[in-house]
């Protein structure tokens, strides 16, 4: 078992599914009230902090560490301050606590463009980092879609360790699985209907990746279209359990933010079965195959998954799908209906409006259904609108 401290905790998605692998947490942090609500809730009797940048030193039971860090700043990573400069953004402070007490296991969850950005070097420099400190490494692109969970989320697990192989944990797991391919009128297909102009989120019997905040940084939920032509919002216990929570898990953040923020912390979460999955394997290390090994390039871009086996790096030939677990149909998991709510005509027409000036190609059929729902609505066609009325679009309804 080991002691945890979890940083940038949010709602406690590393945490809880650590918890269900046999580990204990000691230690939460976190900077917003909301998902201290939400921590102090769940997690009663841990110490609390707020503040990372106040946070001296981890406490000496500590063993490991788990931070899903903010990567707004990471642009800064590898100029001449490192990522313990002034401007290096919230990493910087995970390595700071490691220069103070190289606590022995790390694990990290981030994007995925957090291995484009800077065309790689700021992935490099987090890499660089460890490596400086004495660290083994592994990273790997993850879907939660493949631990039985009807949600399309690619992250980032990094771990990095003094006493374990990190390959034994990320890299020994493959079980690839089909996604389901389009099916209008047979199939539900997720997409967020605060897009439409530069991207849309597609997924089919599934939603897309759930996330702290649309286009415009209005927390909101992915749109459904149902076999039956009806375009719904999913309710916030279905975003819950979509993460691998309880329904109702972050009902305490109602007491003191509005109701919509639960949507802003879900989609900060990190989904709670691949936490298990990377704590099972932390107690029970498995085999990593060397013939996955491939080179690693000195310089530009990252490989989706690699690893430092302490004195050289390596590219990964591994697939997103760790257990490879079937999530059962998305209608199975729709069972919040009190929070389900239609597709308004003003979010439907906002949508379409974006749509018509996309370059974008839509799945046969789908322009169609996205207008029978409005008509069904009770609305109309949206004339052609001038771009400064994008953001009026994309206002919730």
């Amino acid at each position: 078992m080991l002691h945890i401290a979890g940083l940038f905790a949010g709602i406690g998605g590393f945490e809880l599914g650590l918890h269900r692998a046999g580990h204990r947490t000691e230690l939460v942090c976190d900077i917003l009230p909301a998902s201290r609500a939400v921590l102090e809730a769940r997690f009663p009797g841990i110490e609390y902090r707020d503040d990372i940048t106040k946070l001296r030193s981890l406490p000496a039971r500590i063993d490991a560490l788990c931070a899903g860090f903010p990567c707004q700043d990471l642009s800064q990573a590898g100029q001449t301050a490192g990522l313990e400069g002034e401007k290096s953004g919230l990493i910087g402070e995970v390595f700071r606590l490691l220069s103070r007490r190289r606590v022995p296991t790390v694990i990290l969850e981030n994007v995925p463009f957090m291995l484009q950005l800077n065309g790689g070097s700021a992935m490099r420099a987090i890499v660089g980092e460890f490596e400086r400190r004495g660290y083994r490494w592994a990273y790997r692109v993850v879907d939660s879609y493949a631990f039985g969970l009807a949600q399309r989320r690619e992250r980032v697990f990094l771990v990095a360790s003094r006493e374990y192989d990190p390959a034994a944990v990320l890299l020994a797991d493959e079980a690839p699985i089909a996604r389901r391919r389009s099916a209008l009128g047979t199939l539900p297909h997720g997409f967020y209907w605060t897009e439409g102009l530069s991207g849309l989120g597609w997924a089919v019997d599934a939603v897309p990746t759930l996330k702290n905040g649309s286009t415009i940084g209005i927390p909101s939920p992915p749109a459904v279209l149902m076999p039956d032509g009806r375009i719904i919002k999913i309710g916030i216990e279905d975003g819950e359990r979509l993460q691998g929570f309880e329904a109702g898990w972050t009902r305490p953040a109602e007491d003191i933010a509005p109701r919509s923020v639960r949507w802003s912390l879900v989609g900060s979460a990190v989904s709670v079965p691949v936490a298990r999955w990377i704590g099972d394997r932390l107690l029970r290390p498995g085999s990593y195959d060397l013939s996955r090994d491939l080179p690693f390039a000195a310089d530009g871009k990252v490989p989706r998954a690699a690893r430092f086996d302490g004195r050289r790096r390596h590219t990964v030939r591994i697939a997103t799908d760790p257990l490879g677990i079937e999530p059962p149909p998305l209608a199975e998991f729709m069972r919040d209906i009190e929070g389900q709510q239609l597709l308004s005509i003003k979010a439907t027409a906002g949508f379409l409006s974006r749509a018509r000036r996309a370059k974008l190609r839509f799945e046969p059929g789908f322009i169609t259904a996205v207008e029978t729902h409005l008509a069904a609505m009770g609305g109309s066609m949206p004339a052609p609108r001038p771009e400064a009325q994008l953001a009026l679009d994309l206002l919730p309804a």
